[in-house]
């Protein structure tokens, strides 16, 4: 089998997130004890006993999945000899995977995601966005029921995660339009997601810009194994053509569908998900049903994998 590794982003975390792979595998603390030392505050604290608010504020979540991501990555590395032959990550993910592929440093990439959701959550005013999942109409549908929806406010089409669900974002007044309007035009169900900030949006614009000044004080390697970005579901190993990537990729859709697309078309018949929950499993499923799809967030999905790498 030819193998990619793919990331998740913000949404699959959740309290006692890795609690069971920490118990048989000490890495797992080592790298949270790493990245608490980034932070300056106990992010395993936070994922082990919460509270949900704490590790749910987006610069919590996000140094949080990207550690859980990188410890998965690390006992499957630990317990396989396997190589994937390309990543992806969605959204949050796509910095999970550089790391793993060597383009990032893990410390500098936790501080630099912590201050991503600072600068996410610092540009948008509580209740000011929102973001919803779109069920059952095609990509062109839903643009157009977004520029229905938009006429001072903005609403806009920013995950195309799979045949039949793209999430909107936007402002909240603008995405409760959109949903109106998308259940109109026949919708299965129109979602409004627990989230405050209107990721991938051009309300992002301004954090993008601060992000990107960040990023220019960070270290980018060329990835030892090539990382598919968000924006444009290409590999790029120019340290200044990443930094674009994830500076555009704030305000900018994440074609995961395209991304998983150009994934099958290197060759890759199974993906392995490093990371808690199992939606990009599950989403990947409905863009190519041939693929087979693996996880890594419990003793039982570790196990199962190595035995398919031994088969």
């Amino acid at each position: 089998m030819k193998f990619a590794c793919v990331f998740p982003g913000q949404g699959s975390q959740s309290i006692g997130m890795m609690a069971e792979l920490a118990e048989q595998h000490s890495e797992v603390k080592e790298l949270f004890a790493r990245a608490s030392d980034a932070l300056g505050y106990d992010l395993w604290q936070r994922v082990s006993e919460g509270p949900a608010e704490e590790l749910n504020k987006t610069e919590c979540t996000q140094p949080a999945m990207l550690t859980a991501g990188v410890a998965a990555w690390k006992l499957l590395r630990k317990s396989t000899d396997f190589e994937p032959v390309i990543m992806a990550g969605h959204s949050l993910g796509e910095y999970t995977a550089l790391v793993c592929a060597g383009a990032l440093k893990f410390e500098d990439a936790v501080k630099l995601v912590a201050e991503r959701g600072r600068l996410m959550q610092a540009a948008v005013p509580d209740g000011v966005g929102a973001m919803a999942a779109i069920l059952g109409l095609d990509d062109d549908q839903v643009r157009q029921v977004c520029a229905q929806a938009s006429s001072d406010k903005v609403v806009q089409a920013v995950n195309f995660n799979s045949p039949g669900q793209v999430v909107i974002a936007g402002h909240t007044e603008a995405v409760q339009k959109a949903m109106e309007l998308a259940k109109e035009a026949k919708a299965k169900r129109a979602i409004q997601l627990p989230v405050s900030v209107p990721s991938h949006s051009s309300l992002m614009t301004g954090a993008a810009a601060q992000l990107a000044e960040y990023l220019a004080t960070v270290e980018i390697n060329t990835p030892r194994i090539p990382v598919l970005h968000n924006v444009d579901a290409k590999a790029h190993s120019d340290a200044a053509e990443i930094a674009d990537c994830l500076q555009k990729q704030l305000y900018n859709p994440v074609l995961w569908v395209d991304t998983v697309n150009n994934i099958i078309a290197q060759g890759v018949n199974a993906t392995v998900e490093c990371g808690p929950g199992k939606v990009l499993a599950g989403l990947n499923k409905r863009i190519d049903k041939s693929v087979e799809s693996y996880t890594i967030d419990s003793v039982d999905s570790l196990d199962k994998f190595i035995a398919a790498t031994k088969a």
